[in-house]
């Protein structure tokens, strides 16, 4: 039989946050803890390894027992902190999730890593409504991280698009609302309306 290659988790937390106006890493879903970290500890339970991708100014933030892996700043965008994971562990597929996502729970999770097909590129979510790859929710493998590089090199710079011009497996979430993004304020007390969490 052969291995599957090992699967190592990253979560995407390194953007400026810039229409939040705080880090939505920091932001608290869950009780006593930060989406950051509420996400981290999940993603240990699925894969071998599990980082926090992140920039140089965040890492203070972070708790003790938290790997992380800042970002090189060679690409703009999302791109930038999964390809700064693949430089340093180029033989493993990574598990991408972004920190704005706050109703991925454990079973979306065991769905990906189940559902996975590593002779393909990627695996990724795509919402019913839209059956669109959603690349922040998704396991990347090696051979696909490389292609996307050159992708980038060649002046492109949209992981969707280059998904979507990829034979990649598309699973969809239970609810589409798993996939929910939390940019703005009034997107995050929507989130935690949703979910039921007194408003701070």
């Amino acid at each position: 039989m052969i291995l599957k290659t090992e699967v190592y988790g990253l979560i995407l937390a390194g953007g400026k946050s810039s229409r939040m106006n705080t880090d939505k890493g920091e932001l608290q879903y869950h009780a006593a803890t930060s989406q950051r970290s509420f996400l981290y500890q999940m993603l240990q339970k699925y894969c071998t390894r599990t980082f926090i991708s992140c920039r140089g100014d965040q890492v203070t933030a972070l708790q003790k027992e938290e790997a992380y892996i800042t970002d090189e700043n060679l690409y703009k965008g999302p791109l930038n902190g999964i390809l700064s994971a693949h430089h340093l562990h180029p033989s493993k597929a990574w598990m991408v999730v972004a920190v704005d996502l706050p109703h991925v729970t454990d079973t979306t999770i065991a769905a990906l890593i189940n559902q996975r097909d590593d002779l393909k590129p990627a695996t990724a979510y795509a919402t019913q409504a839209s059956k669109m790859p959603e690349p922040l929710i998704a396991i990347w493998e090696p051979t696909a991280l490389t292609e996307v590089e050159k992708y980038i090199q060649a002046g492109n710079a949209c992981p969707r698009k280059f998904l979507i011009g990829q034979d990649i497996k598309i699973i969809f979430p239970t609810e589409d609302t798993e996939l929910f993004n939390a940019n703005y304020y009034n997107e995050y007390l929507e989130a935690k309306n949703r979910m039921g969490v007194n408003h701070e």
